[in-house]
């Protein structure tokens, strides 16, 4: 059976999202915005195969495919199998990236020793109780406390959700943002991050985003946005603030928190993919879990070259990553 994986667009959130929102996998990959502002990137697919959403997307300058985990309901081994064929009609070991612990507790039960699993720190995701980033309570958030409170003794301000009407000024404060924070080192990470917020805020309803914006002397000064990535975890894909205001970022990150629905317990405030001063600043709001997210290959053996000569995924593996 070939499964027949087809784009993503703006009008799959519906069908995704009634596979993601029910699931209990947290990792910021599941959001639909996510995937959706980032495919121009990696020229994400899904399909809906035997009870499950399947996504596949492309890495490597675009050379190889690799998937998400299934979600949903049925024969995960069947569906693995299926995953595998397409893999391997590709010319490719099978290859799953972003698997979290629970995701694999149940590929283990399906296919007990059949992959190996390689941590990639970057990618953990960082969660946080939502009640921790809105109370900061205690000695270990007095710090972000008194940057907040710097910054309400000196500037009137107002927090306001975001609208079409608002879209204008926060992709005014992007470019700002963008430009002040270029280097040549990082210029392609930034222009790719760039492109992906002009059209998530282009497509802010359609996305069905959710946003809050820091506004002072008529002007918008900080805004974050996201979205819900399954029942009881929100996810947090963009912070953006002006600096030249003392504790904005502080204030943007409690203030957004505090307006989310209480049905989420958890936020996701995504990875820090190995930038130190994004990890520092992640870490300094004490996160519930590092949700750690593994890349999986599958256990199989190139039978046609003689046995002292025979590699397994094991070996593509180490030389893929």
């Amino acid at each position: 059976m070939k499964i027949d994986f087809r784009p993503i667009t703006l009008n799959d959130k519906e069908v995704i999202t009634s596979y993601t929102l029910p699931s209990d996998y947290r990792n910021c990959d599941f959001s639909f915005a996510n995937m959706c502002s980032w495919r121009f990137l990696y020229d994400s697919e899904f399909a809906i195969v035997e009870g499950f959403l399947t996504i596949r997307f492309r890495i490597e300058d675009k050379s190889r495919y690799a998937y998400m985990m299934p979600v949903g309901r049925g024969d995960l081994q069947q569906m693995i199998a299926l995953l595998e064929e397409d893999a391997s009609r590709h010319g490719h070991p099978l290859l799953l990236l972003g698997i979290t612990p629970d995701a694999q507790k149940e590929l283990e039960a399906a296919l007990p020793g059949e992959f190996r699993y390689i941590p990639e720190r970057d990618y953990f995701d960082y969660i946080y109780l939502r009640e921790d980033l809105v109370n900061l309570t205690g000695k270990r958030y007095q710090a972000k406390r008194n940057h907040i409170n710097k910054f309400k003794k000196s500037y009137p301000y107002m927090y306001m959700p975001i609208t079409p009407e608002l879209v204008p000024e926060c992709l005014e404060l992007e470019c700002k943002w963008y430009k002040a924070n270029l280097t040549e080192e990082d210029q392609e990470e930034l222009s790719f991050e760039r492109r992906s917020i002009t059209y998530a805020l282009k497509h802010f309803n359609e996305l069905g985003l959710t946003g809050g914006a820091i506004c002072q002397n008529h002007q918008i000064i900080a805004f974050s946005f996201g979205m819900p990535i399954n029942h009881n975890t929100f996810g947090v894909h963009i912070e953006k603030a002006d600096t030249r205001f003392e504790g904005i970022y502080a204030l943007i990150n409690q203030e957004f928190a505090a307006h989310l629905p209480e049905q989420y317990i958890y936020i996701n405030r995504e990875e820090d993919l190995g930038i130190p001063g994004l990890r520092k600043a992640k870490l300094s709001y004490y996160p519930y879990a590092l949700l750690e997210k593994n890349a999986a290959v599958k256990k199989t053996t190139v039978h046609h070259e003689p046995a002292e000569t025979q590699r397994t995924n094991q070996d593509l593996m180490a030389e893929m990553l």
